[in-house]
């Protein structure tokens, strides 16, 4: 097999460059990190693949940074043997969801050092650097200055004994620093405790990169049309004024900082042992990854005229790509492909409530396919649920029914009819003659729905309207079960008017053909399933449907089933594998503060009696008070419910009160 070319620009078509964020080494991705990247990103990529069109998909681990070094001394191995750990799974688990790369790299490369330092010696020498010097907590016995979330004590706002150096998780507060923190010891040797010691960093002078920026920013939304979250976003960062940020930080474990810039010496024994901050050179990394997949990459990247880039990211993202890597761009004053069009999500929850590994809440990259479930039901709930313009919810109930009710009920069921169909005695397997009323009148009315269907999927997906446009492919699907209802196709129209019904067959074979293409983007296996049952190639998705690709005595292949049905039974099994819904757990709550309550009012009304009886028999002096006898048996039978940070109502129930969680 001979060597696979590699995907490079043609001059004068439409050349496409995407990338989606590079997800940090150390984390394995939940449902909502991965239809906000790279699930997004690979739709899009595929379309535009299917309609002919030069493009490359670029992604990767990010791998540099506090969290990495520290994650691999926690773990005794090095910042590589950890990050070689990890890029693996991040691998495996978007090769489960059939996610297309063109190169899937990592950041600790060669190439990454290369474009980085290159980039720093432009910004150097065109006076957009400048040094700054700070007090930083620093760790003695691992020789390391810290990182805010990597120390801890006391919180000085609310006396918290575990809050982080960057934030209290009691009180919320973040409007203190590190050497804010009483008591303070480092996370990692935890019976050290940090010392203070000044050091020197570089900034970018993002305030003197702004006027730069703003012209960028204005042109580019505009044109590109970006979401509109990314444009309120980055308008919101512009607007407070740009300040310089570091982009140097004291760790062992990153690009390292080019010393031939400085013509000190002592500059160049201060920064040898410091890095580039991961925030300023992952970015870079979809620069460093296109370099490592071809040595060429400067035609993707240094060509603006012929190539858009379409970056693709959750909302947290934005200042990253929007503010920081462009003014990193524009501050070399070379020439950069820079960003065309800006795909940013809201944030997919789960069951109501957030993702937490740490509390085994929500679905991750590595547990779907232990539900047994194929990849493309998965894309497909992601996809339709995909937060574009506001938060959205996945949930058991509804993964459940819409996998029964469209995929199964809709898709599944239109094309398995049709091949089945074609399968028996009727047509032995080979696409009827439809050609002799392929021209009736009485086709038109179909033949124009499923192309107006068509127009409105290639409007949405030019747009980068994911989720509108897999509802346009659906109705596109619907149009064509429509088609062959109003016809009544069956073995009994083609024993009583065999033209006819040769004609609505091979219509509809031609528009099986059409979904394969649409829906390739959205559910790969699907669309491969239906090519092979069809025994034909793919079809680049046109931009008017002929409805005669596949002719009259084409054989065709098997019928299959494309989905098969999910148990509803399931769904409760789901939610108590991957944490439940904090709805339930809130009931469940209040459930129990319910009956506490009614157990202590019970108690109280005992011995409010009790209490009345005795009172007639005790000599004067000796009369207990009725309500502290209430009271203390109240408070001895009544636990405390504990529920954090959740709003509560207060039940008054005789005379003790108990807070229960609100509904």
């Amino acid at each position: 097999m001979g060597k696979q070319e590699k995907i490079l620009p043609i001059k004068g078509e439409t050349n496409v460059l995407i990338t989606s964020a590079l997800p940090y080494v150390n984390n394995v991705p939940h449902l909502g990190n991965i239809v906000g990247s790279v699930l997004s990103a690979d739709v899009f990529s595929r379309y535009n693949k299917a309609r002919g069109r030069p493009t490359l998909f670029v992604c990767g681990t990010d791998e540099y940074g506090t969290a990495t070094e520290t994650k691999a001394l926690e773990e005794g191995v090095t910042p590589r043997e950890l990050c070689d750990k990890y890029n693996k799974t991040h691998a495996e688990i978007y090769e489960w969801f059939e996610i297309g790369f063109d190169i899937f790299g990592r950041t600790s490369t060669q190439q990454q050092k290369d474009i980085t330092q290159d980039i720093f010696r432009r910004l150097y020498e065109n006076d957009f650097l400048i040094e700054r010097t700070s007090q930083q907590p620093y760790c003695e016995k691992h020789k390391s200055f810290l990182a805010d979330r990597y120390i801890e004590g006391t919180c000085p706002k609310c006396g918290y004994e575990d809050a982080r150096g960057d934030q209290c998780d009691k009180c919320g507060s973040v409007d203190y620093g590190p050497l804010d923190l009483k008591n303070a010891r480092c996370k990692i040797d935890l019976d050290v405790t940090p010392v203070v010691r000044e050091t020197r960093h570089i900034h970018i002078r993002l305030d003197k990169l702004q006027p730069d920026i703003d012209k960028w920013f204005t042109r580019a939304s505009q044109k590109g049309n970006w979401s509109n979250n990314g444009k309120v976003i980055t308008e919101s960062w512009l607007k407070q004024g740009l300040r310089d940020r570091g982009i140097t930080r004291d760790l062992r474990w990153g690009t390292p900082i080019p010393l031939d810039v400085f013509s000190d010496e002592k500059d160049r024994e201060i920064y040898k042992d410091k890095v580039f901050y991961v925030w300023f050179d992952a970015c870079i990394g979809y620069v460093s990854i296109t370099a490592s997949y071809t040595e060429e990459w400067e035609k993707w990247w240094r060509d603006p005229k012929d190539v858009k880039l379409y970056q693709f990211m959750g909302k947290d993202n934005v200042p990253f790509h929007a503010v920081i890597f462009p003014g990193s761009q524009l501050g070399t004053g070379e020439t950069w492909t820079m960003l065309h069009h800006l795909s940013t999500t809201e944030y997919l929850n789960y069951e109501n409530g957030k993702f937490s590994k740490s509390r085994g809440v929500g679905v991750f990259g590595n547990n779907a396919k232990d539900t047994g479930i194929p990849p493309d039901v998965w894309r497909y709930y992601l996809l339709k649920h995909r937060p574009e313009t506001a938060d959205s919810q996945f949930e058991w109930r509804d993964f459940i029914a819409q996998n029964n009710n469209e995929l199964l009920a809709k898709l599944g069921n239109f094309v398995n009819r049709i091949i089945k169909l074609v399968n028996s005695k009727t047509y032995n397997s080979a696409v009827p003659d439809y050609l002799q009323m392929f021209e009736d009148p009485i086709f038109d009315s179909a033949k124009d729905e499923i192309n107006q269907r068509l127009t409105q999927y290639l409007k949405e997906l030019e747009l980068v309207n994911l989720k509108d446009g897999l509802q346009s492919a659906m109705d596109l699907v619907q149009a064509g079960n429509n088609f062959v209802q109003s016809h009544k196709l069956d073995n009994k129209l083609a024993a009583n008017e065999p033209q006819r019904a040769a004609t609505v067959t091979g219509m509809a074979i031609n528009i099986i053909y059409l979904c394969a293409s649409i829906f390739e983007p959205y559910l790969p296996a699907t669309s491969k399933s239906i090519l092979e049952q069809l025994n034909a190639p793919f079809l680049p998705i046109p931009e008017h449907w002929t409805a005669d690709y596949i002719r009259p005595h084409h054989q065709i292949g098997k019928a299959k089933y494309l989905f098969t049905q999910i148990d509803p039974k399931k769904e409760d099994e789901w939610r108590g594998m991957y944490g439940g819904t904090q709805s339930e757990r809130l009931k469940k709550e209040e459930e129990a503060a319910k009956k506490t309550a009614a157990k202590v009012a019970a108690k109280a009304r005992k011995v409010e009696q009790k209490s009345k009886k005795s009172e007639s028999h005790q000599a004067p002096g000796e009369a207990v008070s009725t309500q502290q006898n209430i009271e203390a048996t109240a408070t001895k039978g009544a636990e405390p419910v504990d529920v954090g940070k959740e709003p509560v109502d207060s039940v008054t129930s005789g005379v003790q009160q108990i807070t229960l969680p609100s509904s």
